[in-house]
Formats: C-alpha cells, sequence, structure tokens
C-alpha cells in the first residue's frame, strides 16, 4: 500500500505569542521527516488544529494573553476532530502541584519548562514521536486487516450460496431413499440413506448459519448461549467419520454466551485437521478445556497424529504458509490456520500449539468469557 508523503512525517504545531520563541523550538526540534506549523495566538493555534488532521504533537506556550494555554487545550479536548491531540505544556510557571494538575486535567500529556533545557525538549518530542508513527502504522496495518477480512466475508457468502442448492438436493435424494421398498428392505442401504440424510441436512443448517453471518456486519452477529459440549458434538454429527477414530469429549466442556457461528468455525477446522493430518491406524481426537480465567477459557483439540516438527511451529499460522505435512485428504493452502487466529485474536484470545513429530499435536485456543 503507498503511503501519503505527509503522512509519513511527524507534523508538529508550535503555539506561542512571541515569534523568537517559535524560531528558537524550530531550530531546537528541527530534523527530517519532520515539519512544523507556527501559530501566535491561542485562536490561530485551534484554526490550525481543525485545518489539519495530521498533527502528531502540539507543544503549547501556558502564558499567552486572550487566551491562555490551558484554555487551548480545553478547546482541543472539547471537539472530537482534535481531542486525541497530545499536548506538551511549555511554560515558566512555577512546578507548584496546583499548576501541574490544572494542565493534566485540560488534557496536557507532558511538560517542558522555560528556560528550555534543548537535550531534555529534544528526548521529549522524540518519545511522542516514535509513539505517534508507531500508532499510525498500527491504523493502517488495522484498515487492511479490515480490508481483508470484508473480502473473505463476501467470498465466504459466495461460496455458501452455491452450496446451498446442491446439499438441499442430496438431502432431499436421501429423504426419498429412505422411503423406498427396495431400500427400506436393505437395512445397511437404509442406514446409509439415513446417515446421508441427516449429514446434508446439518450441512444445510450449517450454511443457513454461515450465511447470516456474512449478511451482518461484526456488531450485528448475535450472541448466544452456547453449550460447547453440544456444540462440538454436532461438529462430529456433521463431520460422518470413520468408524476407526475414535473421538472424546470432555463432558465438563462449559456453557458460554459468545457468536456461535465463530466458535464453531474454530472448533470444526480444529477437530478437521486432527483427523485430516493423521497418519495412525487408529486415529484419536481429544476435545476438552485446558483452564478457565475471570475472562478466558482455554479449550484444546489433541491428537496422535503425524505431529508439527519444531521448525513449521512459528510459520503454521501464517497466512499461504505450509508445511511439509501430508493428508489423506486436499492438500492445504495455509488460509486455515491463518483465519482462525484472525477468529481467536479478534475477541482478544491466543491460540497455540505443542507438538512432536510422529506424537500427536494440541491446539489450544482462549475464547472470552
Amino acid at each position: 500500500m503507498e503511503h501519503d508523503y505527509q503522512k509519513d512525517q511527524f507534523l508538529i504545531l508550535l503555539v506561542d505569542d512571541r515569534p523568537e520563541n517559535l524560531i528558537a523550538l524550530e531550530e531546537i526540534l528541527e530534523k527530517p521527516g519532520r515539519r512544523f506549523l507556527k501559530a501566535n495566538s491561542g485562536n490561530e493555534a485551534l484554526k490550525l488544529a481543525l485545518k489539519h488532521e495530521d498533527i502528531g504533537l502540539v507543544l503549547l506556550d501556558v502564558q499567552m494573553p486572550d487566551m491562555d494555554g490551558f484554555e487551548v487545550a480545553q478547546m482541543l479536548q472539547l471537539n472530537k476532530k482534535t481531542q486525541h491531540l497530545s499536548v506538551i505544556f511549555v511554560t515558566a510557571i512555577s512546578k507548584e502541584e496546583k499548576f501541574v494538575l490544572k494542565g493534566f486535567e485540560e488534557g496536557a500529556v507532558d511538560y517542558l519548562q522555560k528556560p528550555l533545557d534543548i537535550n531534555i525538549t529534544r528526548a521529549k518530542v522524540n518519545v511522542f514521536e516514535r509513539l505517534y508513527l508507531a500508532q499510525q502504522k498500527l491504523k493502517i496495518s488495522l484498515q487492511e486487516i479490515e480490508l481483508v477480512n470484508k473480502q473473505l466475508e463476501r467470498f465466504v457468502f459466495t461460496v455458501s450460496h452455491d452450496l446451498k442448492s446442491p446439499i438441499a438436493t442430496i438431502a432431499m435424494l436421501a429423504d426419498m431413499m429412505q422411503k423406498d421398498e427396495l431400500i427400506i428392505k436393505e437395512p445397511e442401504l437404509l442406514e446409509n440413506a439415513s446417515i446421508i440424510y441427516n449429514a446434508s441436512s446439518k450441512l444445510t443448517g450449517m450454511i443457513e448459519s454461515i450465511l447470516d453471518y456474512s449478511r451482518k456486519s461484526l456488531n450485528e452477529q448475535t450472541i448466544e448461549e452456547v453449550d460447547s459440549f453440544k456444540l462440538v458434538n454436532e461438529i462430529i454429527q456433521i463431520l460422518v467419520l470413520p468408524k476407526r477414530i475414535n473421538i472424546t469429549v470432555e463432558k465438563t466442556l462449559p456453557i458460554l454466551r459468545t457468536k456461535k457461528i465463530k466458535l464453531q468455525q474454530v472448533l470444526q477446522n480444529l477437530i478437521t485437521n486432527a483427523i485430516k493430518y493423521n497418519n495412525k491406524q487408529n486415529p484419536e481426537v481429544y476435545i476438552g478445556l485446558n483452564y478457565s480465567t475471570n475472562e478466558f477459557y482455554e479449550f484444546y483439540v489433541k491428537d496422535n497424529g503425524q505431529g508439527i516438527s519444531k521448525a513449521d511451529h512459528g510459520k503454521i499460522f501464517k497466512l499461504f504458509e505450509t508445511t511439509d505435512n501430508k493428508s489423506s485428504a486436499d492438500s492445504s493452502t495455509g488460509v486455515g490456520l491463518n483465519l482462525l487466529k484472525m477468529l481467536v485474536e479478534e475477541q482478544g484470545g491466543k491460540i497455540r500449539v505443542e507438538s512432536s513429530v510422529e506424537v500427536g499435536s494440541t491446539f489450544f485456543f482462549e475464547w472470552r468469557k
């Protein structure tokens, strides 16, 4: 992404009623990558602050006629467009507590005492410059993540919509098969038809949920009471697993209030991976609760599969990164675990893995209560 030239610079607003002080401040602080705006009064400072949205720091003289620095800071705090600005007061006033407290009440983040110490002044401004530029990078990153999320949600909606019709057809045909006289006479065929019907019906319901999730914005998604033990068992039924796979689900899994579709996505993908990347004759999968804090539950999905080498631990959660692990199903795209990481971190949790080659893997993830 290309960035505007000015946004990569640090813009400082200097406010003092004496022109010689403004010149001196600019000379002290001047360095590559910095630009300056200068105001000789409180009113002029307010006008400049409203006009320039990219101001990173305000150095504000306290003792000015007409409108002093405290009043200017108060006006900046009252306006939504300027209340985010960092303000350093430049003052010759005594360091008495009452003056310091008044400054912080009006929105100051720091003080510089006159006569100015050049090294202290430069050091303080350097700190605020680093903070501001870091905030700008974070802001750009969040915008890029939001764009990717919107693109992914549109993709999910399209795919889910396209899947809805053929799966509904499968459910309808399976239902018809269950009522066919020839199939009714064959218990094994009848059982298979029943499995197909139940699985396709559940998939239809899941697709409806995904479509609903894709249609709604983050704030509109419903928070509901979710029995995670019941949810895990529903996921297992949807997957229609071979009989040789043994899955153990802890009965102590909690009931929590959350966005069900997101928790389902994380659990379903981890369970699917535990089976997909299992090279053992008798695959074992365990789903349970590792711990509970005031804020989070930590779930785990454990398997006895081929495991992940330590060299790959750091890259499995990165977008489009893949490992050398082989699966009996389709090859990995390197997207799944990155999406899970985003879902977990979206609500403040963390996801991690403990794994040894040919011993198995355990994925742990925190989910907010």
